[in-house]
């Protein structure tokens, strides 16, 4: 049984606009995010659940206004939907258990990290310092993080 989850709890704590990304599936202005630039050591859970959902070593500066990385800490947390909202058809990313929206992946992350990015909201993350990871139960994912 897994420890992570949705609760009236955590929805009561979520700042305005993180209610609105992550329940209501908006999306925070390009550039503004506080994790847009953030390049510390650590890993991104969800603002919700508190799943693990991405590493730093897999963030990179794709210049698109959202933090961006080239793959999940694991595949099963995170939950890849159609969407064609907008006039388009792209592809949701949102978190497993949390149900979080997240933000979309798509095609044209560097060659080198496997042609993903996963364009995510920082409104729907919550950072978690490489020195934290242990005491805060995620010491497992340690050999993720450089």
């Amino acid at each position: 049984m897994t420890r992570y989850r949705k609760t009236q709890e955590a929805l009561s704590a979520l700042t305005p606009e993180q209610f609105r990304v992550t329940q209501e599936n908006g999306t925070e202005r390009p550039f503004t995010g506080e994790y847009d630039h953030h390049f510390e050591p650590g890993i991104y859970v969800d603002i919700v659940s508190g799943e693990p959902l991405f590493a730093s070593s897999q963030k990179f500066n794709s210049g698109c206004g959202w933090p961006s990385f080239a793959k999940p800490l694991e595949a099963a947390h995170v939950v890849e939907l159609r969407d064609t909202t907008h006039g388009m058809i792209r592809t949701e990313v949102r978190s497993a258990h949390g149900d979080s929206h997240l933000g979309h992946v798509f095609p044209d992350g560097p060659r080198e990290m496997g042609w993903l990015r996963y364009c995510i909201n920082s409104a729907s993350l919550r950072f978690v310092p490489k020195a934290e990871m242990e005491a805060e139960g995620y010491g497992a994912y340690l050999g993720q993080v450089s």
